[in-house]
C-alpha cells in the first residue's frame, strides 16, 4: 500500500493526513479501490478500508464518512460512522478521523493548529461552482472561531486542466480565466485555479498551502473515473485530530 502524505501537516505532531493510491494488495481490476459504489468486491473493500484507516492507528469503524453528491452542503461532525449527503465535513473532536472520496473531482484537506480543528473538503465543478470551500471557512470562523490566516490546507491529487473537458454550456458557470477554449463544442476547465482563487479571497495566507500537482488521469496509480469509467475506484483523503 502506498499513502501521499502531504508534507505541510508534518510540522504539526497532534495531526495525521494522507491520501491512499491504487497500490495495494488487491486482486482485481479495480486496484486499492474504497468504494462500495463501484461493483467492487464488498468483502474486498472492507478490508480495504480497514487496511487503510489501520495505517494512520484507527479501525475504519472509528472514522466519519459521508455521500458525496456534488453540493456545497457541509456538516459538523461529532461522531463516527455514515454523515449523509454532504460534501464537506467539519470537526474538533481528537481521534475522529474524517475521509473524502477521491477519483478525479478535487479534495481539501484544512487544519488549524489554533483551534485544533480539522476538515474535508470535496469540490469538483458543481461544489467549486457554489464555492464550498468559502463556505467551509466561513463555517470555520462562525462556528470554531477560527481565522482564515490560521488554516493550513492541503489541495490534493486531481484531474488536470488538460484533461478536464467540460462542455460549452459551463461558460455561464466559470469566469474565462477558468476556461480554455478546445474548439466550438469544449472547453478544458481548471477547478483548482478558481479554488485558489477562492482561497485568497477567504482570507487564507495562501503560502501555508501545499497544491498537489499530481494528475489522476495522466498518473497510472491514482484512480480517474474519467480515465477508467466503469472499472474506476475510489481513493480516499485521510485527516485527523490525535489525543
Amino acid at each position: 500500500m502506498v499513502i501521499i502524505e502531504p508534507v505541510i501537516f508534518k510540522k504539526f505532531p497532534s495531526v495525521m493526513a494522507g491520501i491512499s493510491t491504487k497500490i495495494g494488495n488487491n486482486t482485481n481490476n479495480y486496484g486499492f479501490n474504497l468504494s462500495f459504489s463501484v461493483g467492487d468486491d464488498e468483502e474486498e473493500v472492507k478490508r480495504n478500508r480497514e487496511k487503510f484507516s489501520k495505517y494512520f492507528g484507527y479501525s475504519f469503524t472509528q472514522v466519519a464518512f459521508q455521500k458525496q453528491i456534488h453540493s456545497n452542503i457541509v456538516k459538523r461532525v461529532t461522531s463516527p460512522g455514515f454523515q449523509g449527503e454532504s460534501d464537506a465535513m467539519i470537526t474538533n473532536k481528537p481521534n475522529l478521523p474524517l475521509v473524502v472520496s477521491i477519483a478525479d473531482c478535487t479534495p481539501i484537506l484544512l487544519y488549524s493548529p489554533k483551534q485544533n480543528v480539522i476538515a474535508v473538503v470535496h469540490s469538483g465543478w458543481k461544489g467549486t461552482h457554489q464555492e464550498i470551500i468559502k463556505r467551509v471557512i466561513e463555517i470555520l470562523k462562525i462556528d470554531f472561531a477560527t481565522l482564515p490566516n490560521d488554516l493550513y490546507g492541503y489541495i490534493g491529487p486531481s484531474i488536470s486542466p488538460k484533461n478536464y473537458e467540460v462542455g460549452k454550456e459551463l461558460e455561464k458557470y466559470f469566469d474565462k480565466k477558468y476556461l480554455r477554449k478546445k474548439n466550438d463544442e469544449k472547453y478544458l476547465l481548471n477547478v483548482k485555479a478558481k479554488i485558489v482563487d477562492d482561497l485568497i479571497e477567504s482570507g487564507v495566507d495562501i503560502d501555508k498551502f501545499q497544491i498537489s500537482e499530481l494528475c489522476t488521469y495522466d498518473i497510472s496509480y491514482l484512480h480517474s473515473y474519467r480515465r477508467d469509467k466503469a472499472i474506476s475506484g475510489r481513493m480516499m483523503g485521510f485527516i485527523v485530530i490525535k489525543n
